[in-house]
């Protein structure tokens, strides 16, 4: 089975990424990309379907060793892990090198102490487990190959063959170092070239340290923020620009249950905020790359503009159950693909808005073509503001009048005329003013209960939304407005748990609820996050740094987070690691340190 989520560890190469659990297991990796089908998947079902495990040798009724302590090499996506067994200890180091050809995943085991008898057991399963390749030999090396895939396995270790499994036994001293190398190639193209592994693992730790030097943060959360922005850069597709929001698909958000989706592809609001987080941190070079990607994607066709694409920009990304994976720990059903993608969403038009005025407001080059987009996608929201959408949640029950979405309706023409005012576009500002303005009143007048003194999630309910924590935020109104505080006492009596976090609306158990589904969900960190900003925003900083550094301690050892908190078993849930986690947890530290409210 499968190790619960925050026992993972992520690598990988701004192209893909592999999990690496406690135990030395390599349970999911997609090939080429992160959206290729998985040639380990045991992630979502047994060890039938894919896996790579490489650790101190066990019996074959035990349970494999877990690490006893395992960190990334500095301020890289090197994970180090180290085994201390009866006979010495053994440090497995494991890592994908930024690449220009074959993707390569890199295992080298050291001996430290002793004599460590070691086993490496590799179990290709090609199409997310379905396929069985053909493994055999090609010039002294293991190729596996099964349609337009093969995957090439390269160790100066002896291998054999077993239970369609490829095994290697032996033992390692101190100062031995054994290297494992698996490399993708299309199946009718030559061999990708013999790895080089220790060459690969020197410029792969110069990649990570000097884009680290890049970051202009500096203050007490610097460990956190660099961990934080380091996954985010792993979690960009290098040759587009594009963004994932995580790198895996169907990691339950409510386990055993249905609420399993696909997030390795671009979702506009996921990639805009990451690329604000990026911006107040220095990182331009990937706001550029994401504002070409985002140009290329929407093509100027805002009237036909989506919520997600593929990494590329890909338009099509239908969604399909995987009927033979059993799913995470039996949440069922595996899905690939999102139909999501073709849902009306009004908030995107100003996450992407604000993500362009960020860009511009910090100094990247002007792109007259971007001006351009800004001012379509205006003229799009003048005749669609006022219609129901599915919302921020991509809710799959009826389309309602949701707050946040017209609250960010208001921001996306706010920020452009602010770019009309700066001299730098041209456009009705006067109309847009009064569309503004328009806006404003409409959501304060229908989206406000004025009994319990708090914006509600959708026009005429009286259901709560933490996506109303960004009202401040976004400058809709100011901290200090009655209803802006007002509806953060709202939100925290009303959706926060037993641990003080934040979930982002209520759920109705086995019944179907606003979004359409049965179950419940653990507490969403976002929320949690924003909640945390907002306290900072009335005044409440000792409130907010505190319930910050409690969402601190949620990561895992490696300073990874999933996308919620599953309050009763205590653990991680769903995606992970998780974009939309770790841009929060960047703009809180920051927030947080520009008011002084940390301890220390």
């Amino acid at each position: 089975m499968a190790g619960r989520i925050e026992d993972y560890a992520l690598i990988g190469d701004m192209q893909t990424a592999a999990l690496v659990c406690r135990d030395g297991t390599v349970d999911w990796l997609c090939l080429p990309r992160f959206d290729s089908h998985a040639i380990f998947a045991g992630l979502l079902g047994t060890e039938e379907h894919g896996f790579w495990r490489l650790g101190p040798a066990h019996a074959a009724d035990a349970e494999p060793p877990t690490a006893a302590r395992r960190t990334y090499r500095g301020d890289s996506l090197i994970l180090e892990s180290e085994w201390d067994t009866p006979r010495g200890t053994v440090r497995v180091t494991d890592f994908m090198p930024p690449r220009d050809g074959a993707p390569q995943l890199i295992r080298i085991v050291e001996g430290v102490s002793g004599r460590v008898p070691m086993r490496s057991a590799l179990r290709m399963r090609f199409s997310y487990g379905r396929v069985v390749p053909w493994v055999h030999k090609h010039e002294g090396r293991t190729v596996a190959v099964a349609g337009p895939d093969s995957v090439w396995f390269d160790t100066e270790a002896e291998t054999y063959g077993k239970s369609l499994t490829t095994y290697a036994d032996f033992t390692v001293a101190p100062g031995d170092r054994i290297a494992f190398t698996i490399s993708w190639q299309p199946s009718h193209k030559e061999p990708p070239p013999l790895p080089e592994p220790e060459q690969s693992l020197e410029a792969t730790e110069d990649f990570w340290r000097e884009w680290v030097e890049h970051c202009t943060y500096h203050g007490p959360y610097r460990e956190a923020v660099i961990r934080s922005l380091i996954t985010l850069k792993a979690l960009t597709y290098a040759p587009t620009g594009g963004i994932v929001a995580a790198p895996t698909t169907s990691l339950p958000e409510d386990i055993g249950g249905v609420r399993n989706w696909d997030y390795r592809y671009t979702w506009l609001r996921d990639a805009a905020i990451t690329l604000s987080s990026l911006l107040r941190t220095g990182y331009r070079e990937e706001a550029r790359a994401w504002r070409e990607w985002l140009l290329r994607a929407v093509a100027g066709d805002p009237e036909n503009l989506q919520i997600m694409y593929g990494l590329a920009g890909e338009r099509e990304l239908g969604e399909a159950e995987l009927d033979w994976l059993p799913g995470y720990e039996n949440s069922a059903p595996v899905r690939v693909g999102n139909g999501a993608a073709h849902q009306l969403q009004l908030d995107v038009y100003g996450e992407v808005t604000e993500a362009l005025h960020l860009a511009h407001m910090t100094g990247l080059a002007r792109h007259d073509y971007a001006s351009l987009l800004q001012l379509k996608l205006i003229r799009y929201l003048e005749d669609h503001w006022d219609e129901p959408d599915e919302g921020i949640w991509e809710v799959r029950g009826p389309r309602r009048h949701f707050v946040h979405s017209k609250v960010m309706a208001w921001v996306a023409v706010d920020r452009t005329i602010k770019l009309i005012e700066s001299g730098d576009a041209d456009g009705p500002l006067e109309r847009w003013r009064e569309l503004r303005d328009d806006i404003h009143r409409d959501v304060c007048e229908k989206g406000y209960d004025k009994e319990r003194n708090t914006f509600t999630q959708s026009y005429g309910s009286k259901e709560l939304d933490a996506s109303l924590l960004l009202i401040p935020q976004m400058g809709f109104l100011p901290p200090d407005d009655k209803r802006v505080i007002g509806t953060i006492e709202a939100i925290q009596r009303e959706l926060s748990t037993s641990d003080g976090f934040i979930l982002r609306y209520p759920t109705e158990g086995e019944h179907e609820g606003v979004d359409g589904l049965p179950g419940d969900e653990g507490a969403f960190l976002a929320c949690s996050f924003w909640m945390a900003d907002d306290l900072a925003m009335i005044g409440r900083v000792d409130e907010a740094r505190k319930l910050f550094e409690k969402l601190l301690s949620l990561r895992n050892d490696l300073g990874l987070l999933a996308e919620e908190w599953d309050p009763r078993r205590k653990r991680q849930v769903g995606n992970f690691p998780q974009a939309f986690s770790h841009v929060p947890l960047i703009d809180t530290a920051l927030r947080l340190t520009a008011s002084g409210a940390y301890g220390g």
